[in-house]
């Protein structure tokens, strides 16, 4: 299975599996143009994974604790409907399964409204919660709103991140 969390033109997370006497196995390699600068508020592989809670696309509280003892993928995203966003968002539906076969529980945020992200999630038939981080609060905890740059102009924005947090609420990889 190839997943791109990513638009093509950034970084991507390639996930491959292969069964064995043992189950599933998953291994994660990043590749890209040019590397994501570290922002120093991001939480580092290892470190425990910022708590968090938020209202998804449904109007339900959503927790860090309600996902104690799985892995889970929480991917921050610049906006809902918009070119790379909607790519994201429809290739981890497209591949939302066999995240699931694997153990990974999937999660995406953005500071859209809760509105908004009915909407996004209904159009996509998207079978994942959104968060509506409208505060910031969690991008601020993950460190994935600050400084970027495009066209060569800087402005505040989310930063595109995946952080990938293992069963024991541990940062495994950041993407």
């Amino acid at each position: 299975i190839q997943l791109f969390l990513l638009p093509a033109r950034m970084s991507t997370l390639h996930v491959e599996t292969a069964r064995g006497k043992s189950g599933c196995t998953l291994t994660l390699t990043t590749h890209g143009l040019s590397p994501m600068s570290k922002d120093s508020t991001m939480p580092e592989v290892g470190q425990a994974a910022p708590d968090f809670s938020g209202l998804t696309q449904d109007g339900n509280a959503i927790s860090l604790s309600d996902f104690k003892n799985k892995k889970l993928a929480i991917y921050f995203y610049p906006r809902d409907n918009t070119p790379g966003c909607t790519k994201q968002a429809c290739n981890l539906r497209d591949h939302f399964e066999a995240l699931n076969d694997l153990g990974i529980s999937i999660i995406g945020v953005s500071d859209d409204s809760v509105q908004k992200h009915s909407g996004f999630a209904e159009k996509y038939s998207l079978p994942f919660p959104l968060i509506a981080d409208t505060d910031r609060v969690m991008m601020s905890a993950y460190g994935t709103y600050g400084k970027k740059t495009m066209y060569g102009r800087m402005f505040m924005g989310t930063k595109r991140t995946t952080f990938l947090i293992n069963e024991d609420g541990l940062i495994e990889q950041v993407i």
